[in-house]
């Protein structure tokens, strides 16, 4: 099992949740990264998972998705500097507790966290993922999983559908008809949720859908002469947010699954990084029942 965690969720609730006044000994905001060490902390001590990686998002305005399509999350807010900080020193914790982390100025972490499921599937190997965005539900096969963490729910292969919309495979497609408020997304207008679920069901992708045209007026859809011109006169825009919400899963990251075991936590680096914090002793115990898990024999 790989377990791939998706980073930005759990760095952007901590930074929302906890006090605003939580500062290191510079005077430093820490709260994002003192929630977000918790929560990896708390993580790998439940699962002592022996594969995992962390995924970060480097920007919001630079992937490839943005040449594609420059509004693509441009109603989203930028995250301030003091957050951008603490991003960096979340990785550099991920890093010291001996947990690979990756980022990319051209992919998102969807897209790495889809890369490293798709080498892990090609090994044998299943993938949990640790999210709560719908989107990275399109990556789950047979034998995978979506945890959504904060909820204490988990999903299989055959509960996405019911939960999401549609089926794994076809997310993308269901995206690309419905459109993604979230990321700015546009969609077929007029389409929304029912309707995708009803097209979706009686073709399997949007380019059976586009190729079978006129046999939707017969399926049980109110006003269904009108989705064919809408779906006609939007055939571009549809194929659109489909490149922009399918995950890439062939990203050139050079990571292998050996890459992706534990390493043991360096403990006097954590000792000095959570001084430097002001973290209390929770952690500092924490990082030694992590070492003693992973086989490390202590300090240096």
């Amino acid at each position: 099992m790989v377990y791939l965690v998706d980073a930005s969720f759990f760095v952007f609730r901590a930074y929302h949740s906890m006090p605003a006044d939580m500062a290191d000994r510079e005077g430093r905001p820490v709260n994002a990264l003192y929630g977000f060490a918790r929560f990896l902390a708390d993580f790998l001590e439940r699962t002592r998972a022996e594969r995992v990686a962390v995924a970060f998002d480097e920007s919001l305005t630079s992937s490839f998705r943005n040449r594609l399509y420059p509004p693509y999350k441009a109603n989203r807010e930028l995250p301030p500097l003091e957050l951008k900080e603490q991003f960096a020193r979340c990785r550099e914790f991920c890093r010291l507790l001996g947990v690979r982390e990756y980022g990319s100025p051209e992919y998102e972490a969807d897209d790495i966290i889809g890369t490293l499921a798709a080498r892990a599937r090609a090994a044998g190997l299943a993938s949990t993922i640790v999210t709560r965005d719908k989107d990275l539900a399109q990556l789950i096969r047979e034998g995978d999983e979506f945890w959504d963490w904060m909820a204490e729910e988990r999903y299989a292969y055959a509960d996405i559908a019911p939960r999401f919309g549609a089926a794994p495979e076809r997310i993308a497609d269901f995206l690309a008809l419905t459109g993604d408020a979230v990321d700015n997304v546009p969609g077929v207008p007029g389409i929304g949720r029912k309707t995708a679920a009803v097209l979706l069901g009686h073709f399997d992708s949007l380019d059976s859908l586009y190729a079978g045209l006129e046999r939707v007026p017969e399926l049980p859809l109110r006003g269904a002469a009108g989705v064919v011109t809408r779906l006609r006169e939007h055939r571009d825009t549809a194929y659109l947010a489909r490149e922009l919400t399918r995950i890439a899963c062939d990203m050139p990251l050079v990571a292998t699954l050996d890459d992706l075991r534990r390493q043991a936590p360096a403990l006097d680096a954590l000792d000095a990084f959570f001084e430097a914090a002001r973290f209390g002793p929770m952690l500092r115990r924490q990082a030694e029942r992590i070492a003693r898990d992973v086989g490390a024999e202590g300090r240096a």
